[in-house]
């Protein structure tokens, strides 16, 4: 338990109506029956009872508003909680928690809340880390994905593998102990058999692009010569005018990204310079950009002008982005309807025309993120590093080496699934996971 007590604003930031500052550690109560006086007869704080008072700064009345305190265990932190309800105003907000400071209570680092809830037992490290990937999902697909981690998705699996990995052990380390007793030669090919399931599982589980999906979205560049109409596309794709449109050739002369949501999986957008051969410096460091985003992307909206007949810049980037993810796209249908190219898709940004069949085959090629048990990059990246120690295990029982360096591989294979869990982790892996966080959760 930390003796510290520790407060933060838990609602964003800004001018609102109401403001929630959150307070937590052994003085919480205390310090909450120096600056907050009840409205009527009642003085007693009651474990999870709202009250209406005043909030008081030695004589002075600072707000009108209401105080709940949480009794630990059954609390978050699963510490002493208090949580003001202020007006969300300014300055209101900042007088109270320099009232609260003034009082002893510390500042709350990023995070800190529910870290404390992690050392507390409250709560596992994988669990943890979902409460942020929840606070920062900006789609339903991943927040769908975190709310799976928040009830024990990732640490259910983890946990059982855990287990199936302990028995594995203990085996080997008796093996190793009582080699009169166990007859290694029938009892091997079993231990191998489990360890090569638990890797598989393991890397079977370990999607690395559901989760980037997931975590940072689709990227999608849009990829064309000037003037053809890639910055209408962009604005119709996002519903507002983020780009320029103009007849000028040469108008887009840097990346613009927007994101937006298709079926719930975020969608980002990029619109880049006209590919083209040209003399201006400016629009140089424009097109080298634009090819730039075109290997970053993961799909590619090649776009063509189909009011005219196809030039020869058209063909060279269809060439040039052959064998790249991509869709060829023909713009302008309200102005010629018939396809010129082969697959592709007719849209008038003008009309609307196309445009969603244009949304649907994005999402077809993104794809839905699979149901993984594991959803966050560090998680799988610890996943792979355990199963590859569980197949170096594997090997070395093929390779008849002694069983003491087969148990160290296996060792290593139940350190990496403990720092998912946080049964082994230290506080520099603490540090830069909850620096990630918001103050006040």
């Amino acid at each position: 338990m930390n003796n510290t007590t520790i407060a933060a604003i838990a609602t964003a930031p800004g001018i609102g109506g109401i403001a929630v500052i959150r307070v937590s550690g052994p003085q919480a109560l205390p310090v909450l029956k120096q600056v907050f006086v009840p409205k009527g007869k009642r003085h007693l704080f009651e474990d999870r009872f709202l009250m209406v008072g005043t909030l008081m700064d030695g004589g002075q009345q600072v707000d009108e508003c209401m105080a709940v305190y949480m009794k630990p265990p059954a609390t978050y932190t699963r510490e002493d909680v208090v949580e003001l309800h202020v007006h969300g105003g300014e300055w209101v907000v900042d007088k109270a928690l320099k009232m609260l400071f003034a009082r002893g209570v510390m500042p709350a680092e990023p995070g800190e809340f529910t870290r404390r809830a992690f050392l507390n037992g409250r709560i596992d490290l994988s669990r943890a880390e979902a409460v942020m990937k929840i606070i920062s999902a900006r789609g339903e697909q991943a927040a769908t994905a975190a709310m799976r981690q928040l009830k024990g998705g990732a640490f259910t699996f983890i946990h059982d593998k855990q287990q199936r990995l302990l028995d594995i052990l203990a085996s080997v380390e008796a093996t190793i102990d009582f080699p009169d007793e166990v007859d290694e030669s029938r009892r091997l090919p079993e231990l191998k058999q489990k360890t090569e399931e638990l890797a598989k599982e393991l890397l079977d589980a370990s999607d690395e692009r559901s989760a980037r999906l997931l975590d940072s979205g689709f990227e999608v560049t849009i990829f064309g010569p000037p003037n053809v109409g890639k910055s209408s596309l962009f604005n119709s794709l996002l519903m507002e005018e983020a780009a320029i449109v103009t007849d000028i050739p040469g108008t887009t002369r840097d990346v613009l990204r927007g994101s937006v949501l298709f079926d719930g999986l975020r969608i980002n957008l990029n619109d880049t310079a006209g590919i083209h051969e040209n003399t201006d410096y400016i629009e140089k460091i424009g097109v080298e950009k634009a090819l730039g985003a075109m290997y970053g992307a993961d799909l590619l909206l090649v776009v063509v002008d189909g009011s005219g007949p196809l030039r020869r810049e058209d063909y060279a980037l269809i060439n040039q982005t052959e064998g790249k993810s991509r869709l060829l796209l023909q713009s302008k249908s309200d102005l010629n309807p018939r396809p010129m190219l082969e697959g592709a898709l007719l849209f008038s940004a003008k009309t609307g025309e196309g445009l969603d069949e244009v949304r649907d085959a994005i999402v077809k090629v993104a794809g839905e993120p699979t149901d993984s048990a594991l959803t966050l990059q560090r998680h799988i990246l610890l996943a792979k590093r355990a199963a590859n120690c569980l197949m170096d295990a594997v090997r070395a029982m093929d390779e008849e080496v002694p069983l003491d360096l087969v148990a160290i591989d296996l060792q290593a294979a139940l350190s990496h699934l403990g720092a998912i869990t946080g049964d082994q982790v230290d506080e520099k892996l603490l540090d830069e996971i909850f620096s990630t966080f918001c103050v006040g959760k």
